[in-house]
């Protein structure tokens, strides 16, 4: 199977034959637990990820299905699920960092994320330093003796800077520092962070993996056997455990992710480059523009830019509000990566926890407006677009 494309890793999903076949589609085990008739197995399930299955907290066929398919996907040996994006974060995090360690970030962060750090920062006492995300030595000048972790965003929230992978890696892994990496943006489908030295990645499956949304969820995968197991038994002493079926909503849209991510990606092309062009539009934020920060390194990492972007309006927050209010086939809404396309004001919703500071260095401005752009018709969404820049 490791030597299957995305595409066909993402239709033939793991399932655990039953009974000498083995069902198509991933069953869905919605129980609490499992009854044993060994007590010497009921005890080896209680401590590992990949044992015996004994209590959902710990456990569960549906999620573990869900856990291998997504590690697949991104070339990790195990991964732990949590109930939402943030679930997984956190749990990284936490299961990773003690107090009075330091950690190393991008500036351009989600905003929930940056607000972790924060607290992390204030009621634990890690200490947190700011670099660009493509810059290395910036990240090599803020390592101390007692930094444990580089996190990074492959395509960052809202502003779609790129980090440099190969690059931030390569520093953390000979300072023996782990790298964590945000890959909502991108999905398996455009980076997979691991094969250029990432040792944790994770995804809200809230957005593409999942693709419909309808399902809260987020997971981790991990490089090492070691952090894997680690990380596994603090989730189940935190308890941030994924549902068996929202598990089982996610397997099932996982199948047609490659399509989807193809069509946003071309959708956002088509909007993009026509907002560009357009009087009213003072800028546009997606890294497949050549007038972005981060197309050549983009153009390198990448083999298509994303599904999300934001531009800015010729007259501020006050234009953005009116075109926020004007869209009509565009729906004004959180989240991102389901088949509609939403937008979103970042700097009073998924950003409204940085201070002026923050969000002036993550690049977002008062009226920049965020779109995660769906696969309805292209043609539909500009004329939608096109109607509320004339309002």
């Amino acid at each position: 199977m490791s030597s299957l494309h995305p595409e066909t890793r993402a239709v033939h999903l793991p399932n655990p034959p039953l009974n000498g076949s083995t069902p198509i589609a991933v069953p869905l085990y919605q129980t609490s637990g499992f009854v044993f008739d060994d007590p010497a197995v009921f005890a080896d399930g209680m401590g590992r990820p990949d044992g015996a299955f004994v209590y959902g907290r710990l456990s569960n066929p549906t999620v573990r299905a869900l856990e291998e398919a997504v590690a697949g996907l991104e070339g990790g040996v195990g991964a732990v699920a949590a109930g939402s994006g943030m679930g997984a974060i956190n749990t990284v995090l936490f299961g990773l960092l003690q107090p009075g360690d330091h950690v190393i970030a991008q500036t351009a962060l989600y905003g929930g994320t940056a607000a972790s750090f924060s607290d992390l920062q204030e009621r634990f006492g890690v200490s947190v330093t700011y670099v660009p995300q493509d810059d290395p030595a910036a990240a090599r000048e803020a390592i101390r003796p007692e930094t444990k972790l580089l996190y990074l965003e492959t395509i960052a929230n809202p502003m779609t800077q790129v980090a440099d992978l190969p690059g931030m890696c390569a520093v953390a892994r000979e300072a023996g520092v782990t790298t964590v990496v945000d890959n909502t943006f991108a999905s398996p489908v455009l980076c997979r962070p691991l094969e250029h030295g990432a040792d944790v990645v994770v995804h809200s499956m809230t957005k593409y993996l999942s693709g419909h949304s309808d399902v809260l969820g987020g997971i981790a995968v991990f490089a090492d056997d070691a952090a894997h197991r680690e990380v596994w038994s603090y989730a189940t002493k935190l308890g941030a455990t994924l549902d068996p079926f929202a598990a089982w909503l996610t397997l099932r849209g996982m199948q047609t992710l490659p399509l989807r991510m193809a069509r946003h990606c071309d959708n956002t092309r088509s909007l993009a480059t026509r907002l560009a062009e357009h009087p009213a539009v003072a800028a546009v934020h997606w890294p497949g523009l050549p007038s972005h920060p981060s197309y050549e390194l983009a153009a390198k990492l990448l083999p298509d830019f994303g599904g999300v972007f934001s531009f800015d309006l010729v007259g501020g927050r006050a234009a953005g509000e009116r075109f926020m209010s004007s869209v009509r086939l565009a729906l004004l809404a959180p989240s991102l990566g389901g088949v509609e396309t939403l937008i979103l004001h970042p700097a009073t919703t998924s950003h409204r926890s940085l201070t002026a500071h923050e969000l002036q260095r993550a690049g977002i401005g008062e009226g920049t407006v965020r779109v995660a752009v769906g696969i309805e018709h292209p043609d539909d969404l500009w004329a939608d677009f096109a109607q509320a820049l004339d309002a």
